[in-house]
């Protein structure tokens, strides 16, 4: 090990996301402290867009003894779709009908139908995270999930919503 740091084998740390490596310097010329300044696009660590959105959604469990080809949901509790991307989305509900040790459990599905301006799209999702926030008479459920299982149709509608978000079209919601 010595003969390789004579060499020129140091711990390296990375500018962009600040790991730490081994790597060859032999000269001592790489600095070990992060960059002051984002470089151009590194401050991006997602790899699809989110979008801030308020659209009404059904959440659901899928009943956890699940045979083989049938899954059964739950009666839905509404909520709403705080965000959305093309991987996931964040949930909010009041949740009065599931218990806390339900909706606390990452990795639990949920079956959520999200009502799109252009047509509702069911997804089975998986929680990743969650957060229960708010005063104690009025406390609901912040979850972020991705999407597990969805349809090609509702696959393409939800991409259609983004492309037509990211291009920055209104939306207009109608009865």
């Amino acid at each position: 090990m010595v003969v390789l740091r004579v060499f020129g084998l140091h711990k390296l740390l990375c500018n962009n996301c600040g790991l730490v490596f081994k790597g060859f310097d032999p000269l001592r010329t790489a600095q070990r402290v992060p960059a002051e300044e984002p470089r151009e696009g590194s401050d991006r660590r997602r790899r699809v867009p989110r979008y801030n959105v308020h659209l009404p959604a059904a959440i659901s469990l899928v009943d956890d003894k699940v045979q083989v080809g049938k899954a059964t949901y739950s009666e839905p509790s509404r909520g709403h779709c705080e965000s959305i991307s093309k991987f996931g989305m964040s949930l909010s509900l009041v949740g009065a009908r599931f218990t806390e040790g339900e909706l606390s459990r990452v990795g639990r599905l949920l079956f959520v139908r999200v009502d799109l301006p252009e047509g509702s799209i069911e997804a089975v999702v998986t929680i990743v995270a969650h957060n229960r926030i708010g005063d104690e008479g009025r406390k609901k459920w912040l979850l972020g999930v991705k999407i597990h299982q969805i349809s090609d149709d509702d696959k393409e509608r939800l991409e259609a919503y983004l492309k037509n978000r990211a291009q920055g079209r209104p939306v207009v919601m109608t009865d």
